[in-house]
């Protein structure tokens, strides 16, 4: 995943599903990686492990599937370690609260990683995560074919633009936007290594929320010396100033809005003489609770040195407005507006949608 996809364009969904695909097939933790699937797995390129880790079935194959005569064909087997419930989000939200205690009830470090269409995700079964963070449930949540505009599909109904300002109301989740393949990669190794490794003074008891895109893009290798504690707090620098003397501008964007805010800043550059900084924001969430943390502690201990709030720490001393972009409600960025040292402004995509403007 750090090298990037060369050619290739690549939507992050599909370098998630590589990525699982590798962690099932290590030697030593392999077998504790449990895919939850609802609904369809094509959707999400998850028939590519059928073959070599079949879905669970404790009477093993009882049919012949429609796609019998294809290599990725549905391979159900009693020794299957993909759970795949058919359509629902709730029986797969059950499996995911069993999968994700198992390290208490039965001290087994199992792994469960629900992957669902987003928009099904916390709005249709939220009432369950919210018992999942009282039952101290561990595991990865993955809000696949994410953004208000990078998936047409079935109409409004698929179009999420709300789903990590949902994930932001529940206190069990470490929620994150990712852009490229490589920071997914530094996300689930910190995500593995904080719910079931050393925390490092953080709390374990934690789900991690990751919302992957549909919409293919070029993967680019991961930069030399990359920011990976940026990558983990929420926000990074990914392309500094070209420094040709023009006035600047700070572009911050998550998720498929990284590649829309570097495409702006190229044009920023050639048609208005503007020289921007991109910065990839990983986390708005995590950010929020950074600040407000600091906020917190500066509160309650008035004579102690004060804490920066880190979006603050990174933007300090940036010239020009900070214009924040992605593909979630403004609501989302707008979340930090108050640790942003200067003029700040957030694009995004309110409303429902295509579906919201198209004629009938």
């Amino acid at each position: 995943m750090s090298k990037g996809s060369g050619k290739l364009e690549v939507a992050t969904t599909m370098a998630l599903v590589r990525l699982i695909k590798d962690l099932m097939k290590d030697k030593q933790v392999g077998k504790y990686f449990v895919p939850i699937i609802p609904d369809e797995a094509r959707t999400f390129g998850l028939d590519a492990i059928f073959p070599s880790a079949k879905i669970f079935n404790t009477t093993g194959q009882s049919y012949t599937p429609v796609d019998a005569d294809m290599m990725l064909s549905y391979r159900e087997s009693e020794q299957g370690r993909i759970l795949h419930t058919g359509i629902t989000e709730a029986g797969s939200a059950a499996a995911f609260q069993v999968v994700g205690t198992a390290y208490a009830t039965h001290d087994l470090p199992m792994v469960p990683i629900y992957i669902f269409y987003s928009m099904f995700g916390f709005q249709r079964t939220g009432d369950q995560f919210w018992a999942a963070g009282d039952q101290l449930t561990k595991g990865f949540v993955i809000g696949a074919t994410a953004g208000r505009t990078t998936l047409a599909g079935e109409g409004l109904q698929h179009m999420d633009g709300h789903s990590q300002v949902l994930a932001a109301t529940n206190h069990a989740f470490v929620s994150y936007d990712p852009a490229y393949a490589y920071e997914i990669r530094h996300i689930m190794a910190d995500g593995l290594q904080r719910m079931y490794g050393d925390a490092g003074g953080r709390d374990p008891n934690v789900m991690y929320y990751i919302t992957v895109y549909n919409e293919p893009i070029h993967q680019p290798a991961e930069p030399e010396n990359v920011d990976v504690e940026g990558i983990v707090k929420g926000i990074y620098n990914l392309d500094e100033h070209q420094n040709f003397g023009g006035p600047k501008a700070q572009l911050l964007a998550s998720g498929v809005g990284v590649p829309w805010a570097r495409e702006a800043r190229e044009l920023l550059a050639r048609d208005w003489g503007v020289d921007a900084a991109v910065w990839s924001v990983t986390s708005w969430n995590e950010l929020r609770r950074d600040g407000l943390d600091a906020e917190e502690h500066n509160y309650l201990h008035p004579t102690e040195p004060r804490r920066t709030p880190y979006v603050s720490a990174k933007l300090a001393g940036r010239e020009g407005p900070f214009v924040a972009s992605s593909d979630f409600d403004r609501m989302l960025p707008d979340q930090i507006r108050q640790w942003v040292p200067g003029d700040y402004h957030v694009l995004g995509a309110d409303g429902f949608g295509f579906s919201d403007t198209r004629r009938a």
